[in-house]
C-alpha cells in the first residue's frame, strides 16, 4: 500500500502527491438534512419564502461548491469534475439533500459530494432564516463512493 501520509519530513501538513496514480472513474454520493418547522417547509413548498425559490438556489450552490472544494478544504486536490447533481426531498419538517459527484481522475470525490451537501444545506438555512432561526443542519454523511485503489464503499 502506498504511503499516504499528509505530513512531510518536518512533520508539517502537505498535500499528498497523487501524480503516480492511474485515472479511474470515481463517484461519491453524500446526504444531509435541514430540520425545520412544518410552517417553514410549507413556505418552501408553496413558494412563500421572501428570498425566492429555495431549492433551485440551493441546487446551484451545491453544484458550485462541489466544483470549488479544492479552494476551500486545504488538503483537497482541485479536481475537474465530469458531473455533479444535487437532489432534494421536501418533507413535512425537513429538507433531505443528496449530492452525487463524478470524475475521471486520480483521487476521489467524497469531499466534493460532502461539500455540495453542506453548501446546499447552508443555502436552505440562509434563504429561510427570516422565517426560522433555529433550523438544524444535521446528518451530513458519505453514502457511497466508487473507484480508486481503496475500492467501493457503501454506508450500512
Amino acid at each position: 500500500m502506498e504511503d499516504f501520509t499528509h505530513f512531510n519530513e518536518q512533520g508539517r501538513a502537505r498535500m499528498v502527491d497523487v501524480s503516480g496514480k492511474e485515472p479511474t472513474l470515481r463517484t461519491a454520493t453524500a446526504a444531509g438534512t435541514v430540520y425545520m418547522l412544518p410552517s417553514t417547509a410549507e413556505a418552501i413548498r408553496s413558494g412563500g419564502v421572501p428570498k425566492g425559490d429555495v431549492l433551485s438556489v440551493a441546487q446551484v450552490a451545491g453544484i458550485m461548491a462541489a466544483k470549488r472544494t479544492g479552494e476551500i478544504v486545504p488538503m483537497c486536490h482541485p479536481i475537474p469534475l465530469t458531473g455533479a447533481d444535487v437532489r432534494f426531498k421536501l418533507g413535512e419538517d425537513r429538507v433531505d439533500i443528496e449530492a452525487t459527484v463524478r470524475c475521471v481522475g486520480v483521487t476521489g470525490v467524497e469531499m466534493e459530494a460532502l461539500h455540495a451537501v453542506t453548501a446546499a444545506a447552508l443555502t436552505v438555512y440562509d434563504m429561510c432564516k427570516a422565517l426560522q432561526k433555529d433550523m438544524v443542519i444535521s446528518d451530513v454523511r458519505l453514502l457511497e463512493k466508487t473507484g480508486g485503489k481503496s475500492g467501493d464503499y457503501r454506508r450500512k
